[in-house]
């Protein structure tokens, strides 16, 4: 029976991230992913055959790991509240997992090398579970779905992108901010008729 490995692929997909975060895509190879982590060639070339494919995989797993953890945070019947948490959390989870909010920021096209789909994740199913999400606030607010559709994705994303761009760590008040614009936007409850 073999021992069981040292690094997983999590481990190498973070010291992607990480190396791209710190000197871009074109750093990112196999051989100092595996520098990164002190890892053998060998082991990073088992789980990874070649560059597109550790880019390709970088990008995924970012995306569907951000993803699966909003759903949660947002919840499948989300209220104002839920939504407004959401906002924020956005901003907190870049600031938590800056090389991660990198990938993201940087989008699908950079981890792309050869013009091949990037992610086994369904950008219909998530556009599509997102309009679900403004109609169901629709009915809680007098806020339009654009303004919904704002708060919870665009608002978020403009107070971290400076800094994601900048390489400057995001601090707490950011979130504040998010939350307290999110409020504004969101939580005016429906007349009652």
């Amino acid at each position: 029976m073999g021992r069981p490995p040292k690094h997983g692929v999590d481990d190498f997909i973070d010291a992607a991230a990480t190396i791209f975060a710190a000197r871009g895509v074109r750093a990112v190879t196999l051989g100092a992913v595996a520098d990164e982590l002190g890892a053998s060639n060998g082991s990073i070339y088992y789980r990874f055959p070649d560059r597109e494919t550790l880019l390709r995989t970088l990008w995924s797993r970012s995306a569907e790991r951000f993803y699966d953890d909003y759903r949660q945070v947002l919840g499948g019947n989300p209220t104002i509240a839920d939504a407004i948490d959401s906002a924020a959390w956005i901003v907190d989870w870049c600031r938590e997992k800056p090389a991660r909010a990198q990938v993201l920021q940087a989008g699908s096209r950079t981890f792309d090398v050869e013009g091949a789909g990037t992610s086994s994740y369904d950008t219909e199913v998530i556009e599509r579970e997102i309009r679900s999400v403004v109609a169901t606030l629709a009915d809680q607010t007098v806020a339009t779905p654009d303004q919904i559709a704002f708060a919870l994705i665009d608002l978020p994303l403009a107070a971290v992108r400076r800094h994601l761009q900048a390489g400057r760590a995001l601090g707490r008040r950011e979130s504040e901010l998010v939350r307290g614009l999110a409020s504004a936007i969101l939580a005016r409850p429906q007349a009652e008729t």
